[in-house]
């Protein structure tokens, strides 16, 4: 997709999730959990994360398309503490595209026919379980930007995985086993449940692209994270005709960071814009969001990433970390060629300075 076309927007882990702030080396950090015999997949996404590294604060907003048969479908999102939700405004993600956009060059159309990742990118281009009996304990619950939102915390997977099952989520061995982790770390966990609305109905036989609203999720952390795993999603990307996807992140701090795999390897996210933002800018991103201006550091880099994101098991989340160098990247400009204007030239001027030479003899010769 170039860049001028229209993405669709999303983020974080769509329907597997917006896993927030995982650590590396465990378990898939999305999970999507429908109904039994619903398929659902992530479709593209569009993220804004900001990242306080003085407060240890994520502010994770999202807004996601999804592919799905069903017409209803939830999904889990992990979280080293209890987060925060709120709706948030999706006029923040064309704030930040406008800044990021490639510089258009106006030239002169020729008289003849005719027509990365990281830092890297060059410039210019714990606990057992007490002895009273296993539990979930829901902590929140509340309607948010197209979702009913569930914060809970449980004791044991078994306990989770009934939770979910009596509340018609997923609850496959496969669900469970992505859980395991995240409850043994005493994490909390937010169960959403999305609709499609009128303009992305479903039935059982169609698939529907269904856009929610953007959500904003913040919480505590050491590290800020992109939560990239998800169980296996080929098969039912396959079974939706879905082929490709673009993940965008915007991610916003005090300096130029960089994405990784960790010891799983390098991301295949890429740098395509870095540079710091205008006090202006920040402050009318802050206002737009809703948020202090206290909201993150004084003055804000914001660095994008483009990931052409496989439907495949991603071995590890993506981790982020601020880069030694501080190098601007900035797009490729876009050259338009412009049809200067024609000077008035003998064939278009003479015959009408005739006609008027001629019309004012006729003139003179009736008086």
């Amino acid at each position: 997709m170039r860049y001028g076309q229209a993405v669709r927007a999303g983020a974080f882990a769509g329907v597997l999730g917006l896993t927030l702030a995982a650590s590396p080396g465990l378990g898939d950090a999305c999970c999507p959990a429908p109904r039994s015999g619903q398929q659902v997949v992530n479709a593209d996404q569009t993220v804004l994360m900001i990242w306080d590294a003085a407060k240890g604060t994520q502010h994770f907003i999202r807004q996601a398309s999804f592919a799905s048969r069903g017409d209803d479908f939830g999904f889990i999102v992990p979280s080293p503490s209890q987060p925060e939700l709120a709706e948030a405004d999706p006029a923040a993600f064309a704030q930040l595209a406008a800044l990021t956009a490639p510089e258009v060059i106006r030239r002169p159309a020729p008289r003849a026919a005719g027509g990365g990742f990281g830092c890297g990118s060059k410039s210019n281009d714990k606990s057992a379980v007490g002895a009273a009996p296993a539990a979930v304990r829901v902590l929140d619950q509340k309607l948010v930007a197209g979702y009913l939102a569930t914060v809970l915390e449980a004791d044991s997977v078994a306990v989770l995985t009934d939770w979910l099952k009596a509340n018609d989520f997923a609850d496959s061995p496969e669900v469970a086993a992505w859980a395991k982790p995240y409850v043994e770390q005493k994490w909390k966990f937010t169960a959403l449940k999305v609709a499609p609305d009128a303009t992305g109905t479903a039935t059982p036989k169609s698939v529907a692209t269904v856009t929610a609203k953007a959500l904003r999720i913040t919480f505590a952390t050491k590290t800020p994270l992109f939560p990239y795993r998800e169980p296996d999603p080929s098969a039912q990307a396959k079974s939706l005709a879905m082929r490709s996807r673009l993940l965008r992140i915007y991610f916003v701090a005090e300096a130029r960071y960089a994405g990784s795999l960790g010891a799983a390897g390098a991301w295949s996210g890429r740098t395509a814009w870095s540079g710091p933002m205008t006090a202006d800018s920040r402050a009318k991103l802050l206002s737009t969001l809703k948020l202090p201006e206290s909201t993150g550091p004084a003055a804000f880099h914001l660095t994008e990433f483009e990931d052409r994101w496989a439907y495949e098991s991603a071995p590890a989340d993506v981790a982020f970390a601020r880069c030694e160098a501080q190098t601007p990247v900035t797009r490729e400009p876009i050259v338009e060629y412009v049809q200067a204007a024609r000077p008035p030239d003998a064939a278009g001027v003479l015959p009408g300075v005739a006609a008027l030479a001629i019309a004012g003899l006729w003139l003179a010769r009736r008086r």
